[in-house]
């Protein structure tokens, strides 16, 4: 079975949408630490370690914590607790690709290093890594931080630079490509909203189609920043 992890605050229709693509819904609990706008965004919330293991902030909600295990998901926790402001609210923000992580280094939670040790560790200047990152495949990534670009593109990744705005994020400015999308598969990806109402979705559709990646709309309108859709399989 396959299960996207989704903020509180996604939609009755992009819910339909994902259950339409044979996705289970699990809806990540929001957190009284961070601040409104990123309260319930996964990729604040937990990181995706591998297929079977997940790593939760250590104050994640007891609940959503048991339901995981019920699953068969090893559930892992964070050394440190998330705090409202930066840099506390990003020690899980991080891209985890088959063989490099990458983050700020120097605000990276321990236990999630920990479990990055048999990986190349790409230190950025950016906090909101995984905010800013969306993976298309193990070699590819669409970014809108330069600096993610610049250090990813060293490592032979083949990378889409965007520029920033024009993704909506309530309560914020605007928000960021990796926080509207997830790939569903290999061959899939989704995202909250639709590329056709997106001022680079020309650049982003055919950057997707080098891949072989058919993108995915979970309801007509502009992208939205929900934190990235983390999608597990048991």
């Amino acid at each position: 079975m396959k299960y996207a992890i989704i903020d509180f605050r996604t939609t009755m229709e992009e819910k339909y949408s994902l259950k339409n693509l044979g996705l289970e819904v699990l809806v990540c609990p929001p957190s009284p630490l961070l601040y409104k706008a990123v309260c319930g965004h996964p990729d604040m919330l937990l990181h995706i370690i591998d297929s079977k293991t997940i790593m939760v902030h250590k104050d994640m909600d007891k609940n959503f914590v048991e339901i995981l295990k019920t699953l068969d998901f090893d559930v892992v926790f964070s050394s440190n607790s998330l705090k409202e402001n930066y840099p506390e609210n990003i020690i899980l923000n991080s891209i985890s690709l088959p063989k490099l992580f990458i983050h700020n280094l120097k605000h990276t939670d321990n236990n999630l290093l920990s479990y990055m040790r048999n990986k190349i560790s790409i230190n950025v200047k950016q906090g909101y890594t995984k905010c800013s990152t969306a993976i298309v495949s193990k070699n590819s990534v669409m970014t809108s931080d330069k600096t993610i670009a610049k250090a990813l593109i060293k490592e032979d990744m083949d990378v889409l630079l965007l520029p920033p705005g024009d993704i909506l994020l309530p309560g914020l400015n605007y928000g960021f490509i990796g926080g509207c999308c997830g790939l569903i598969d290999e061959n899939s990806m989704a995202f909250y909203g639709d590329l056709n109402y997106y001022a680079f979705g020309k650049e982003v559709l055919n950057f997707l189609k080098k891949y072989d990646v058919e993108p995915i709309f979970l309801k007509k309108g502009k992208l939205i920043d929900r934190g990235s859709l983390f999608i597990v399989n048991n």
